[in-house]
């Protein structure tokens, strides 16, 4: 049997319209969208271990974030509960146990004979297919999410009594030719492929008009029982090639309404001219009900989106880096969202860049200014069309819509080079083995880049000796507070100071520091403008202004105690 097709199994639905019609129950029971949703969740666990990887081991699994990671949204909950409702509901016209099948299967003949879409032998068919169209900027996601909701369906399910293979769903892309006859082509290819056929042979490679190949697509999309044709990249369409916007909406109105397949479209805001007089139409010829993804907003009601929240928050432990930042910081998260404008794919491109330059330069952190320097180097293809997204202007973005960054495979692979390139620390693993807990493997990755091994060790000892039921976030300052005096540490649990050391670090090293951290803030906001601001946002600057203007005369008094000191 082909790798693709499983053997139908029988399941009553309980909704009366499904009842014995073997193409439904032959489908997975249907289940609550949200609960379906929730089950395309799929993001990589990392474990501690992995951290301690050499670099280009874990180059390798950040490269692959793009692909693995997906994090369901609204929009995802809304298709997954559209697709499930066109798949089902197309197959109640069309029940091989009442004989609507055969009589869509003798229309589909009497079209081949005479060679017109139009044609019917049986007037009394009824068709309960629905259509969709599908709109937003690449980069949303539309495609990927797609295949991942159509993943839980079957692709082809074998009837033994029946001796029918039903193709639950075919995606199919429109060519940058254009043309319906290209569709046509596309679409005996894909069944070929799924069903180890040759249809592309038979009736691709002769000399067929367009409206003979589109009678032969309509009549093997019944016999095959398609529950869903999907045609991707839709705004590639071309009037003039199809015979006009006239020809090809009969042909979509007449496969969904005439023939009974449910249709999907999917395309960009390029693809609005193609049906805009349909979509205007406030009876909606052509029958399309349509959604259009917009980017992720960063705030709905002047509150943070929490889907936006969820999203990033989630792809930020995706990290691989030794110095990360355990929790996404606003800052962080808004100058994310300003580079990105929303659009999934560039945030997620966003941030495995900017994983692969902080290994490849040795600094093992996001921050905001690194951010902002994959988006200055790495993105410029596709500045203009974040530009028209920040502007807001519906005729910048229709003109921008294919949002596509060139060249990521070689971007993500000069990385790479470079991280391979960079010395490997022999010692690193030698020192963790000396560890006994990882708690303290932790501590010690945490700030094996600024100071000394062999002094880092001892410190981390020393702290656990002296305080071994303490947490880890609690250790941390004593440790630290450690690190930053000159200590003779001895086997004697009860360690002393014998004398202190002031430490000093470079200018080079301030986006090591702790994010709340003043040093840290000047090295990621070089300009007085913006550093003022985000002082002031911080509330980490002195209104002298407001402070004078509250100013009131106060009695002379010694300033000896506490009191004194708070009531002034």
């Amino acid at each position: 049997m082909y790798p693709l097709k499983v053997q139908a199994i029988y399941q009553d639905t309980g909704v009366p319209s499904y009842q014995g019609n073997p193409f439904i129950e032959a489908l997975p029971p249907p289940q609550e969208a949200v609960n379906q949703t929730k089950s395309l969740k799929t993001a990589a666990i990392h474990s501690f271990t992995d951290l301690l990887k050499p670099k280009v081991i874990r180059s390798h699994s950040i490269a692959r974030i793009g692909d693995e990671f997906f994090q369901p949204l609204n929009n995802h909950t809304l298709l997954t509960e559209k697709v499930s409702l066109m798949i089902r509901g197309g197959y109640v016209g069309r029940n091989p146990r009442t004989g609507d099948l055969q009589k869509h299967l003798q229309n589909g003949y009497e079209r081949i004979q005479k060679g017109e879409l139009t044609a019917f032998r049986f007037e009394s068919v009824k068709s309960t297919a629905q259509s969709m169209l599908l709109i937003g900027c690449s980069g949303h996601g539309k495609t990927t999410s797609l295949i991942r909701i159509l993943s839980a369906f079957p692709q082809v399910i074998y009837h033994p009594d029946l001796n029918i293979e039903q193709v639950v769903y075919l995606k199919i892309d429109c060519s940058h030719n254009g043309s319906l006859k290209e569709i046509c082509l596309n679409f005996f290819r894909a069944l070929d492929q799924v069903l180890d056929t040759s249809y592309e042979k038979r009736y691709g490679l002769k000399r067929y008009n367009i409206q003979a190949l589109l009678t032969k697509m309509s009549q093997l999309a019944n016999a095959h029982a398609l529950g869903l044709l999907v045609i991707d990249e839709i705004q590639h369409l071309s009037r003039s090639k199809s015979g006009g916007s006239q020809e090809m909406l009969n042909f979509f109105v007449t496969m969904v309404n005439t023939i009974g397949v449910p249709i999907m479209l999917i395309g960009t805001p390029k693809a609005r001219e193609i049906f805009e007089a349909d979509l205007r139409s406030a009876r909606r010829g052509a029958g399309f009900g349509a959604i259009f993804w917009e980017p992720l907003p960063e705030y709905i009601n002047d509150q943070i989106n929490p889907e936006w929240v969820a999203f990033t928050n989630n792809l930020w432990k995706q990290q691989l880096l030794n110095q990360r930042d355990e929790f996404l910081s606003d800052e962080i998260r808004h100058v994310w969202y300003d580079l990105s404008q929303g659009i999934l794919d560039i945030v997620v491109k966003l941030f495995v860049l900017a994983q692969l330059r902080a290994l490849a330069v040795g600094k093992e952190r996001i921050t905001s200014k690194l951010l902002r320097q994959i988006y200055d180097e790495e993105l410029k293809p596709v500045h203009p069309m974040l530009d028209a997204l920040r502007s807001g202007s519906i005729e910048k973005i229709a003109r921008y819509s294919d949002l596509i960054v060139p060249d990521m495979d070689r971007k993500i692979f000069d990385f790479q080079q470079k991280i391979q390139n960079t010395p490997i620390d022999t010692t690193t693993e030698d020192f963790l083995n000396s560890l006994s807990t990882e708690d303290e493997r932790r501590i010690y990755t945490m700030f094996k880049d600024e100071y000394e091994h062999p002094f880092l060790i001892q410190c981390i000892k020393a702290a656990y000796q002296d305080h071994p039921t303490t947490t880890r976030q609690q250790i941390i300052p004593i440790i630290f507070s450690l690190l930053s005096t000159e200590t003779s540490i001895s086997n004697n649990p009860k360690s002393k100071v014998t004398s202190e050391k002031v430490e000093y670090i470079k200018l080079q090293q301030w986006d090591t520091l702790p994010q709340n951290d003043l040093r840290f803030i000047y090295s990621q906001h070089h300009e007085e403008d913006i550093l003022h601001q985000i002082l002031t946002k911080k509330l980490l600057m002195l209104d002298v202004n407001g402070l004078l203007s509250g100013a009131r005369y106060v009695p002379h008094f010694k300033m000896g105690s506490m009191d004194q000191r708070r009531q002034l």
